[in-house]
Order: C-alpha cells, then sequence, then structure tokens
C-alpha cells in the first residue's frame, strides 16, 4: 500500500496551481507569455516487466510550455513603443549579454540610446548620412544633432505659356520691364549655408514657325534679383500640340555674397506645356533644404525610424531588428518578459521586420499578456478540484491502513 501516488498529485497540482497562479499575476505585463504545465505519469523500473499489471506510481510535472501566441495590441502615445504584430523578438543587449523579449516599452536616454525600462538596449540596424546600413547590428541610438543643409542642386517648374500670347523678342527682354516677357514666376532656392534666395523664372515667346509648326520660348533665371550665370536664357521648343520637344542651356550658376560657395542648378522644364489657356504654374520644385532641428520621430512597419526635421526633411535614424527560433518554447526566461537562447531554442535569425518570419512592428503600440483570465480562472477550479481529489485518496489510503493496523 502507498501514499506516493496521491503524494505525488498533490505536488504536481500545486505546481500547477503556481503556473495559474504566475498567470494571473502577470495579466497585465506587456509582453508576457502565458505557461502550461505539462503532466507525465512516473512508473517504477521493473526488470522482469510488470506487462499488464503495473500500477503507476504517480504523476510528475514534465515541464512548463511557454506559450507563444499573439497578445493583443494597446494603442499608447510613445511613438518609441513598438508591438510586434506576427512572430519574432526584439534583440536587447545589457554589457554585451543578448537577451530577447516581446515588450515594445522603449524610451530615449542622454545619449539617444533606445533602451528598455531597466536600462537594456534595443539592437538594430545604424544608419550612415540616411541610409540604413544592413547586416550590422548595433545598440540603436537616435541622433538629435541637427539636419546639416542642402544645396539646390536641381530644380523645377510646371506651367502652362499660353499659345495666344504675342512675340517678345529676345533683345527686348529687361527684368525690369513687364512689357518686354510675357510671364514671370517665383520660387526658392537654398545654399550651402541653408540660407533661401529667391528665384524668379522670366518666360517671353520669341518665334513661331508656321511650316515646322513650333513655337520657341525663352526661360531667363534671376536669383536674387541677379540673372543667374549659364550661356544666357533656356530656349524651349513647342510642337503643334502643345508638347515640350527640345529645352538647352540648363545648367545655370550663381555667386552669392553670403560666403556660400556658388550654386550650380540644374532646370527642368520637362511638365512645361503650351496650350491655348492662360498661364497658370501647376508646380515648383527643388531639392535643396536649410537646416533642421530634431522635430519627433515616425516608425514604419518595417522598423524603420524616420527623425522628422522642423526644416520639413526627415532622415532615416536607424532600424529596429527582430529575432525568430525555430523553438521558441526553447528559450529560457529570465523574467521581466525576457528570454535567452538556450541549446533547444536554435540560433536567432534576425532580420528586419517583415521579412523572411520575422512579423511586421506597429509604432505607438504594446503587446499586451496573451494570459486569457476567463479561461485561467477556470483553470484555477479544475487544479483546485484535482489537488482535493488527491488529498482524499491519502485520505483513503489512510482509512485501509487504520483497518488493517487494527486488526486481531
Amino acid at each position: 500500500m502507498s501514499f506516493q501516488q496521491g503524494l505525488s498529485g498533490l505536488n504536481a497540482a500545486a505546481k500547477n496551481l503556481d503556473v495559474i497562479g504566475n498567470n494571473v499575476a502577470n495579466s497585465n505585463t506587456s509582453g508576457f507569455k502565458e505557461g502550461a504545465a505539462i503532466f507525465g505519469d512516473v512508473f517504477a523500473a521493473s526488470l522482469g516487466g510488470g506487462g499488464g499489471t503495473q500500477v503507476g506510481i504517480g504523476t510528475q510535472i514534465t515541464g512548463v510550455n511557454q506559450q507563444f501566441t499573439q497578445g493583443n495590441i494597446s494603442l499608447s502615445n510613445n511613438p518609441l513603443d513598438f508591438a510586434i504584430n506576427g512572430q519574432g523578438f526584439f534583440r536587447m543587449s545589457e554589457h554585451g549579454a543578448v537577451t530577447y523579449t516581446r515588450n515594445g516599452g522603449f524610451s530615449v536616454d542622454k545619449n539617444g540610446y533606445v533602451v528598455a525600462s531597466r536600462g537594456q538596449n534595443l539592437t538594430g540596424f545604424p544608419a550612415v548620412n540616411g541610409a540604413i546600413v544592413p547586416g550590422v547590428l548595433v545598440n540603436l541610438q537616435l541622433s538629435s544633432a541637427d539636419l546639416l543643409p542642402k544645396a539646390t542642386s536641381a530644380a523645377g517648374i510646371g506651367a502652362n505659356l499660353a499659345s495666344t500670347d504675342p512675340i517678345k523678342p529676345t533683345a527686348s527682354f529687361v527684368a525690369t520691364d513687364p512689357a518686354t516677357y510675357n510671364f514671370s514666376t517665383a520660387s526658392t532656392c537654398y545654399d550651402t549655408l541653408g540660407q533661401s534666395h529667391t528665384v524668379t523664372y522670366y518666360f517671353n515667346k520669341t518665334a513661331v514657325d508656321t511650316v515646322a509648326n513650333t513655337a520657341t520660348w525663352d526661360a531667363n533665371v534671376y536669383i536674387d534679383g541677379a540673372a543667374a550665370n549659364g550661356a544666357g536664357a533656356s530656349t524651349l521648343t513647342f510642337d503643334g500640340q502643345g508638347t515640350l520637344v527640345s529645352a538647352t542651356n540648363l545648367v545655370k550658376t550663381a555667386n552669392l555674397l553670403n560666403g556660400a560657395a556658388p550654386l550650380s542648378i540644374t532646370m527642368n522644364y520637362g511638365a512645361m506645356t503650351q496650350f491655348g489657356s492662360g498661364f497658370g504654374v501647376n508646380s515648383l520644385t527643388q531639392d535643396g533644404y536649410a537646416s533642421g532641428q530634431l522635430s519627433g520621430y515616425n516608425i514604419g512597419s518595417d522598423g524603420v525610424i524616420l527623425g522628422r526635421y522642423t526644416n520639413g526633411q526627415s532622415q532615416k535614424l536607424g532600424q529596429v531588428a527582430l529575432s525568430n527560433f525555430v523553438n521558441p518554447q526553447g528559450l529560457s526566461p529570465l523574467g521581466d518578459s525576457m528570454w535567452a537562447e538556450s541549446s533547444t531554442s536554435g540560433i536567432p535569425l534576425t532580420g528586419a521586420p517583415g521579412s523572411a518570419s520575422l512579423g511586421s512592428v506597429q509604432s505607438g503600440a504594446k503587446e499586451d499578456s496573451n494570459v486569457d483570465l476567463t479561461a485561467e480562472l477556470v483553470n484555477m477550479i479544475t487544479a483546485q478540484r484535482v489537488y482535493q481529489a488527491n488529498a482524499q485518496s491519502i485520505k483513503a489510503q489512510d482509512a485501509v491502513l487504520q483497518t488493517l493496523v487494527n486488526l486481531k
């Protein structure tokens, strides 16, 4: 007669209650993954073999499996809160020790590093001059330095030049005399110091060829009231359909008086037309900008962190990396919603969010615990009943043993 079966049942039921209690306690822990106790029966070793008459000697907890199912995603007001939608883990580093987590609550420390609540660094791919460097894992650092100015090197205008306007000969053009040109409009460009300058376009119709069905216009470019250098005006030729067929003298240069390097701008008139309707500007473009201060972040589903600047520009500051494992259940739990690689998890498969089997990243959101509180409360009742039943079996064994002791 043995009490071992009931005792093992009590121990296993108590351990199961511990697992359930831990799940319930962490139902509000971001990135937490619920555990499930795995039971296994126990038989005593027998040299002769017990055949069909061998009775087990109880049960045991053979393991506690982490359930890596997707948790609900809750929105937050912090753009550096990340939620993973799909498979994968954030890769963290603390003094060189690498861990993994699904808890995406991050902030920036005083040195610009993206860190978790306890100071672990979020790792990812760095950006150099606004370009992501793939394959190089570093502690993500978001530079708060000003975005350097960029001098305008290309500018364009899209406008319609009224075909009904009269010819204004090239020789008569004077920028200060509106009677010598047909239309004008202004734009902005930037020098190497980030200072803005006014670019003025003057268009005057110079010729009409009734045999070739073409019309020719001059485009004069002035910067801050002075004619830009570059072999004189650009010559624009339109066919009988009002489409631009050629443009010459497109590179314009200018020397500035504020210490900036000379400007060299390639003009683009490809969007110009000549129809019977009146003059109208459809687009003005240029690729320069002033310096700017970092004002915020935008993070895409691919984990790329874009810095927003006060000059209206944006620049890539880095990219979040995710890691996945062939057997996530083999990861070693460390607490604080952290796990470590183990011999049974397999090696980490690290890459950009959305690549291979990795999920996407959602900014301004956090993944909730995947604990189903209702199911856990039902499991708790069941585990309590199992504990009571095993206690009752011990009580029954004791009653039988007492009966034997009282035999006379």
